[in-house]
């Protein structure tokens, strides 16, 4: 078994005229998040998790952002690569564990639908995946409404070699 821990913050980006993206799914009367791709600040707290227990380096080492080719990308897409190169490194994806950290949006009522949707990308039970919405009680910059936080937890288990 391998445990990885992924982190990833964001700056709202009020000019930008883009839509938020938290775990593969747009969260409506929202502005984005300022970011190379399209923001998912989510998303990239999990590869990194992703990544980091599989012992495949981070987020940036696979997706910088210095490539013109992940300018404006989907998040979601490289969450499936993500998984994909986990799953050719001999693992498989056990659970996650994710806590959004936020003022705004409030995030309850989108999060049965982001875990629908990261299942989906993961290619797991909803029940492996889970993710929380908690505020920073208004302390710091995060606190202050200026962008979310994101701290993601995996499980991976090893796979029998064919």
């Amino acid at each position: 078994m391998r445990i990885g821990f992924g982190y990833d913050s964001h700056v709202f980006d009020d000019s930008a005229g883009r839509p938020l993206m938290l775990g593969g799914v747009r969260v409506p009367d929202s502005p984005g998040l300022k970011a190379h791709s399209d923001g998912d600040v989510l998303i990239h707290a999990l590869i990194d998790a992703l990544f980091g227990a599989a012992a495949l380096g981070d987020i940036g080492a696979h997706f910088p952002d210095t490539d013109e080719r992940w300018k404006g990308a989907d998040s979601a897409k490289l969450l499936e690569n993500a998984a994909l190169e986990v799953n050719n490194a001999g693992y498989r994806l056990s659970n996650v564990d994710a806590t959004v950290i936020c003022e705004r949006p409030k995030l309850r009522p989108h999060v049965d639908a982001i875990r629908r949707r990261l299942a989906g990308l993961l290619g797991v039970g909803v029940d492996r995946v889970s993710v929380k919405g908690k505020t920073n009680e208004k302390m710091d910059d995060v606190g202050a409404g200026k962008g979310i936080v994101v701290h993601a937890a995996v499980l991976l288990e090893e796979t029998a070699p064919e």
